[in-house]
């Protein structure tokens, strides 16, 4: 099974499959990228055609042969068990747990927040313009960012990423927050271990390959 190529539905500016895309190239696997547009004709992530592989309409969507997975972290879990030789948690209990506990952090009370439906609708059905939009984006952003920062201050405070000495789980959903954060000018003040790991994953070649200015369908 794990010699079946992989393919990953994407979109370039989605922060959950830049969680996937991190993953796939951290663990230098081959992969087929299928752009799925977010915007244009009204999505396309709502065709009939994709929402049979996903019928939440949302990205990313791996498919391996005949399992078909949505959900980010699902889907990083299944390629670290499926491919472990480059490993996205720590060997210890009480690592994978911490760098388990920094991701849902971010992708659970971060994300869902902030994602393009939660402002589409914030904008058009309950009549939130977009100075009062962005406000909110930017107070649950700059919340939930400083929480982690103190979650990594207190649980691995002098690891070179998130938790470790490698990038990881937690790592994969992290920098994609952080470029959305910096996309829409959030303040990341008091968030320096945040800002000091992101440029650390940004130096990395493996991580510029899933940036989302790297993708083919980058506009």
């Amino acid at each position: 099974m794990s010699s079946t190529r992989l393919e990953l539905y994407s979109y370039w500016r989605s922060s959950a499959s830049y969680r996937v895309r991190i993953a796939l190239h951290l663990k230098g696997l081959d992969h087929k990228l299928h752009p799925v547009h977010l915007l244009r004709a009204g999505g396309e992530q709502h065709r009939p055609d994709y929402l049979q592989r996903n019928p939440q309409g949302l990205v990313p969507c791996l498919v391996h042969g005949a399992t078909v997975l949505t959900q980010s972290l699902a889907i990083l879990e299944y390629l670290e068990e499926c491919f472990p030789a480059v490993p996205l948690l720590p060997r210890s209990p009480a690592g994978r747990a911490r760098a388990r506990m920094v991701a849902q952090s971010i992708a659970c009370d971060i994300h869902p927040l902030n994602n393009l439906r939660v402002l589409k609708y914030l904008e058009h059905q309950a009549d939130c313009r977009p100075p009062l939009r962005s406000e909110w984006y930017r107070h649950w952003t700059e919340t939930g960012l400083r929480a982690v920062e103190k979650l990594l201050a207190q649980h691995s405070p002098d690891s070179t990423f998130c938790v470790g000495e490698e990038p990881g789980l937690a790592d994969c959903c992290l920098l994609p927050q952080v470029y959305n954060a910096r996309r829409f000018h959030c303040s990341l003040a008091g968030c320096e271990r945040i800002t000091d790991i992101c440029q650390r994953l940004e130096a990395d070649a493996r991580i510029q390959a899933a940036a989302p200015e790297s993708q083919p369908d980058a506009e």
